[in-house]
């Protein structure tokens, strides 16, 4: 399994994680009981089918090994397996943050630098 995930949040929802020293999910994940969390080459299937038209939004980058067995690799779209963390993100786990800039088409830019 991958080392790493990634997290879509609105960038208001990341200032107060970011103020409050830990992440503890989005309205959905709170719902579902997890946090999602998709992998590398799931981020851009993500982004277009739950995320197209969302303004200011981020990507954060998210080391998995110090969530332990928080983290569960569960079947979802498709039956892939998707990173889903059952408790909170600390803030000392984020290994980068990027914003998404929203095209005129509704979708998403990643940058260049993106994997």
């Amino acid at each position: 399994m991958d080392s790493v995930a990634y997290k879509i949040e609105t960038r208001s929802a990341w200032a107060k994680a970011q103020s409050d020293g830990v992440y503890t999910g989005s309205a959905l994940d709170v719902t579902d009981g997890f946090i999602h969390l998709s992998t590398l080459d799931q981020v851009r299937t993500t982004l277009t089918l739950w995320f197209k038209g969302q303004p200011d939004l981020i990507l954060a980058k998210i080391d998995l090994a110090p969530l332990g067995d928080t983290v569960v690799w569960e079947a979802s779209r498709g039956g892939a397996l998707f990173p889903h963390i059952y408790g909170p993100i600390p803030m000392s786990g984020v290994q980068d943050v990027i914003d998404l800039p929203l095209l005129a088409d509704g979708s998403h830019n990643l940058p260049v630098s993106f994997p």
